[in-house]
């Protein structure tokens, strides 16, 4: 039987130095979350998927931050409240960003340190630039700052009838590797996954990160007041539409991305025509 809870918020602050508590069971513990809000269904068929590998601990917000990337709440407190807890996963409610998530439940909310970070099913995809505005990514990648194994899904759907079911085999084979077998450290998955019926689906390609850009584009309207407020639109450009090596290209084809992203952003290849400089 669940244990369910009221959504009236508690005070934690994130400046306590949090030591983990070692322990004998070796249980998987997977901390998820995701960028789309508490009651997508997209995390909740993420949490489906992680049940059948361990322990899990679902945080996210009430409300969509979606674009908020690596993004912190440093002016306002960060509140959480425990909402449910089962035998198999204890749900909390939080006002903060997805990396606000990560870092409040490593910090403050689990009993260790957790064996992975999952974050997702994003609704829409984060490949090519789009990873840098993820907050789904950001999670993830959050992980990696903790040298945790880590992982964002997303389904390249918008729609608001959108079918995940079709993303749990694909989770699956992800997450069946990631027990196989070890991540670099600093290093995280980012799994996209094409909108089509399974059986269209051709399989798993390894790729690269596609060269492309957003091109904004701001509709200028007037409130009921007459002040002008714009909102953001805009269409992405693939700079490479016929490389056949990067996720773009393979969500085009009906193939499921995994490209392996990094938080080391240091630009190696230039650093030595950049000492030159000075």
């Amino acid at each position: 039987m669940a244990k369910v809870y009221s959504l009236t918020p508690i005070y934690i602050y994130l400046y306590v130095n949090y030591e983990y508590m070692v322990i004998e069971d070796n249980d998987r513990l997977i901390l998820i979350t995701n960028d789309d809000g508490l009651y997508a269904a997209g995390l909740r068929t993420l949490l489906e998927v992680a049940e059948e590998f361990g322990k899990v601990v679902l945080i996210s917000t009430m409300e969509s931050m979606s674009g908020m990337s690596q993004a912190l709440t440093v002016k306002i407190p960060i509140r959480v409240k425990l909402l449910e807890e089962t035998e198999k996963h204890r749900i909390y409610a939080c006002n903060g960003t997805p990396t606000d998530s990560v870092k409040l439940a490593i910090n403050q909310l689990l009993e260790r340190k957790p064996d992975w970070v999952l974050s997702g099913i994003n609704h829409g995809a984060n490949s090519s630039v789009s990873v840098l505005y993820s907050g789904t990514m950001a999670a993830a990648l959050e992980g990696c700052l903790y040298n945790i194994p880590s992982a964002g899904f997303s389904l390249n759907d918008f729609s608001s009838k959108a079918d995940f079911s079709i993303c749990k085999e694909y989770i699956r084979i992800v997450l069946n590797a990631m027990v196989k077998h070890s991540l670099p450290e600093g290093i995280c998955l980012n799994v996209n996954i094409p909108s089509v019926s399974d059986s269209e689906i051709k399989g798993i390609r390894v790729c690269r990160q596609a060269k492309g850009n957003w091109k904004e584009e701001f509709d200028k309207r007037k409130d009921p007041m007459g002040k002008t407020y714009y909102w953001l639109t805009g269409t992405f450009q693939n700079h490479e539409p016929d490389a056949t090596d990067t996720d773009e290209w393979a969500l085009a084809n009906n193939y499921v991305s995994v490209v392996p992203i990094q938080i080391d952003m240091t630009a190696h290849r230039f650093l030595n025509e950049l000492k030159s400089w000075f």
